[in-house]
């Protein structure tokens, strides 16, 4: 993973987050790395459809035969260094392909429900879970990362949808901010 590209986010015109809406960030700077193994192989010890970090990387098991590390470029490498792995099992960087999105806050689950079929109620989707679903018709793998005690999503998606992901998903968020009366 040496001499990478230099990254460009496909998010060109964030917007600021209204206040008391969920806050949207990018992050797809974030180091991805899938890693694939037959089906029923665990090589990183984390089931499909659950999460665990470790050094600060954070591991998804988003497949039945595919997990998904996200974090710094030198955390993941580690990891991956002192992972020993058999034969069967194929790595790939997915920094440059992949977007990744973080929305959080308390209305974030109300906000990502109005572009995705998913349930996200804390018995359902609660922190650690993952899943895969369209989000504003993209196919994305969501992650549930709360993150200083609130509700914490990170969405995935190829980076060619970035700017239109980024719009919907943005879109949803302005009616939860306090600009706007309350129902």
């Amino acid at each position: 993973m040496a001499d990478q590209p230099q990254f460009r986010s496909s998010v060109t015109n964030p917007v600021a987050t209204p206040a008391g809406a969920p806050a949207l960030t990018d992050e797809s700077s974030l180091t991805k790395v899938s890693v694939r193994a037959r089906v029923g192989a665990s090589p990183l010890g984390v089931d499909f459809t659950r999460t665990d970090r470790r050094d600060g990387v954070l591991i998804a098991g988003i497949r039945p035969d595919e997990w998904l590390l996200l974090g710094a470029g030198a955390g993941v490498e580690a990891l991956l260094a002192g992972t020993e792995f058999d034969g069967s099992v194929n790595r790939i960087d997915v920094t440059h392909s992949r977007l990744c999105l973080r929305l959080s806050g308390v209305c974030s689950a109300s906000a990502l429900e109005k572009v995705c079929s998913l349930d996200f109620d804390d018995t359902m989707f609660p922190d650690g879970a993952t899943g895969s679903a369209s989000v504003a018709k993209v196919s994305s793998d969501l992650i549930r990362d709360d993150q200083d005690g609130e509700p914490s999503y990170l969405i995935l998606a190829d980076r060619s949808f970035g700017q239109y992901l980024y719009d919907a998903i943005h879109d949803t968020t302005t009616e939860f901010s306090s600009a706007w009366p309350s129902s």
